[in-house]
This record gives structure tokens, sequence and C-alpha cells, in this order.
């Protein structure tokens, strides 16, 4: 077993570094932590998709830093749970998922928290378990008795179900079953905290009821902050607004996809996503606040700690070469995806939709009349444009970041 670690300085930082709030009291689990008891504590996630992003990781960050302090902590894949669908922020029922889809995208996730978690420590690793083992086995004659926990009345309190109430949109019978179901996976772990994200705190707060009441044992409630634009209030990482930092992007994307973020995004996503020291960010905030450092410069700064994360720091470098090469000094990146075709005449429109520059013809025409698309390095207007392919290959440039190579295919 590893010895735990009852550091002050350590402890204060992780109860305050990404925390929205602490149930029922900060200052009790501050206590826990220095009394050298070991804690156990799990994060729960219902692996829906196969792509993660930042704002998944914040949470894994920390639940990495409670391991290296010697607790046990436990990795929950909702494998059955994500077969019922989590209604939080949806205004309409999630669609239900296999198993075996659960499952393979739970090798997807571990794949991704591989550089920020240590599943293979061999002192005190990381417990990988799935819901489905403990959540199948139960009797109806006991789902029953969790339900009795609670009235219709605490199930309608969820934002979600009263706005589509008032929206008379249905709402089924099954969904009040998932923070059940997520609940009663603290009863069967018996943990003394669960970590999660401020749109499952209610899902969170029904576990510390059932941990109450079939084990008698008290429960924290560690709710970490969202990944937010101060100004817009709009979530960072949404993949239909396309501000999306996604783990299993190459160096490359994943410091382009930094770099896109607005720039006051940039002090959370020091504190939420890197490990740098607290100090240090509050000097890069006083910094942009001051404006006596480019945002730009702090934002490259911030892509390559990320960067070097997930990719190392060999690879971070690479990436904030290519952003310079590319974007600072107006080059030609070193690596361009290739188009191959035969030789021949070829409207410029098809070319943009065969390689996925664009996704109709109507997208195409509207990027070369406004000025979007170069051609060999020249300005295109002519929406009308014929390439004709011979021995010579074609450099197309979208906009600033993207640009593909035409080549003849031998």
């Amino acid at each position: 077993m590893s010895k735990i670690i009852t550091d002050a300085k350590i402890i204060d930082e992780l109860l305050n570094r990404s925390v929205v709030e602490i149930l029922p009291d900060k200052e009790l689990l501050r206590k826990e932590l220095l009394s050298g008891r070991r804690l156990s504590m799990y994060i729960g996630a219902d692996p829906t998709g196969s792509a993660l992003h930042l704002g998944h990781a914040t949470n894994y960050i920390i639940l990495e830093k409670f391991r290296k302090l010697g607790h046990k902590v436990y990795l929950v894949f909702g494998d059955f749970t994500a077969r019922i669908g989590d209604p939080s922020d949806k205004m309409a029922t999630r669609v239900q998922l296999s198993r075996e889809d659960v499952i393979a995208n739970t090798k997807d996730w571990q794949r991704q928290l591989s550089p920020i978690i240590s599943f293979d420590d061999p002192v005190n690793p990381v417990e990988i378990v799935y819901n489905h083992d403990w959540l199948s086995a139960l009797s109806f004659e006991e789902l029953i008795d969790i339900a009795s926990t609670f009235t219709v009345q605490r199930m309608l309190e969820r934002d979600m179900f009263e706005k589509r109430l008032k929206e008379n949109k249905p709402i089924y019978v099954h969904e009040f079953f998932y923070p059940l179901m997520q609940g009663y996976d603290s009863v069967h772990l018996e943990v003394d905290i669960e970590m999660c994200g401020n749109d499952q705190r209610f899902n969170a707060l029904c576990g510390r009821t059932l941990l109450k009441k079939y084990k008698n044992k008290e429960k924290f409630v560690f709710i970490t902050t969202l990944l937010e634009n101060p100004k817009t209030g709009e979530k960072m990482m949404s993949k239909s607004l396309g501000t999306g930092v996604f783990l299993d992007a190459s160096n490359i994307e994943m410091y382009g996809q930094i770099m896109a973020q607005a720039d006051e995004n940039i002090p959370q996503l020091f504190t939420d996503c890197t490990y740098l020291d607290l100090k240090e960010i509050e000097e890069i905030k006083s910094d942009l606040k001051s404006g006596q450092s480019n945002p730009r410069d702090i934002k490259m700064k911030l892509a390559w700690e990320i960067v070097k994360i997930y990719h190392g720091e060999d690879l971070a470098q690479a990436a904030q070469d290519n952003f310079i090469k590319t974007f600072q000094k107006k080059e030609v990146p070193d690596e361009i995806p290739e188009l191959f075709l035969e030789a021949g005449d070829y409207s410029i429109i098809d070319i943009l939709i065969t390689g996925s520059l664009v996704s109709s013809k109507s997208e195409a025409r509207r990027l070369i009349k406004q000025g979007g698309l170069k051609l060999n390095g020249e300005l295109l207007l002519d929406p009308e444009k014929i390439i004709n392919l011979g021995s010579e290959s074609v450099l197309i440039q979208k906009g600033k970041r993207h640009f593909l190579q035409i080549k003849l295919k031998l």
C-alpha cells in the first residue's frame, strides 16, 4: 500500500484549483486529507462517444493528483448507465447505446487519458471498474427500494425536466432511473469522495443520499469547474461551435486548436489544463490584464504546455515550430494532405469537394467569392476555374491554415 502524503501546500492547491464547490464542507475534507487516513474516491463517466476534449481531462488530472497523494482512486465506466442515457442538460431523450458500443469507447478513452493517468502504477494503480457488474445484478425488489428513497418532486427539480414540462416535451420514466443508478455506484464502492462537474451535481447528491441510507456513511462531493468563455458564457469545448481541443488530435492539430481559442479563455485553460504553478499563472493573468505581454505569445506558451502533456516535449516543439513557420512567417507547412488524380481537366469546385476542403458546391463558391482560396500562392476569385492537371502538382490553400496538394496519379 502506498504512503499517504499530507503536505498542506499540495492539499490546499488541490482543494482550491479548478474547484467550484465541495460538499458538505471543504474544511472537513481538508482535515481528512491532513489526517493521513487513506480515502477512496471515484469519477464516473459514460463513454457515449469515442472523443475526449480538454474539458473532460480536468477531472482526470485532479484524480491523478489524489492518487499521487496515496489515496485509492476508481475510474468508473458507465457501461450500464450509458445505456439508460443521462438527461443532464438535454432537452430530448438520449439515444440508448449497446454495451458493445460503450466498451469500444472505453478503450479509446483509456488510450487518450494515458498521458495524464498512471494506469499501470505497480504501487497504487487506478482501478477501472464497470457499473454493469453490480447494477445488472440488482433485483426488481432492490430497485424499488432504491426508488422509494426519492420523490417525483425531487426528480423534477432538475432544470431540463422543468423545461421539458413547460414545452410539453416528453419525459420518460427510465430517465428518472439514471440518477438512482449513478448514485448506487457510490453505495457499491463505498467511497469517501465523488468527483464530478457541476452538470452532475444532482446525480452525485443522489449518491450521497443513498450511501447514507444503505451504509450510514458520509460522502464528499467534489465539484469541478467547467471550461466556459468568461465573456460569452459559452462552453469552450464544443463540437458544434468548432472550439474543441480534442485529446486524440495530432500534436499539430492540438496546437492549432489551442491557438484558435479566444484570448479571454487563456487564464482558465492554464489553470484547469496544465501543471503550471498557480503563482506563475497569476503572473500571466497580471501580464494579460496590464497589456505587458502579447496574448498571442502567452497563448503559444499555453499551447506548448498542453501539447507537451499529451504528446511529449519534442512533438510540442515541432508543433510550435510548424505554427511559427506556417502562420507567423506565412510559409507552407512541411506536412500537407495530398490528393492524387488522373491527368486531365478538373473544376476547382469539384477538387475542393473531393479533397474535403468544403462540404458543398455552394460553400465552395462562397469561399472563392469571399477571397478565401489561393491557388499556388495566388488569390483565386473565379469559381468557374478549370485546373489542367499535368506533370506539375497544384497547391491549394483555404484560409490561413488548410492546405491541399494535388498530384498526378502515376
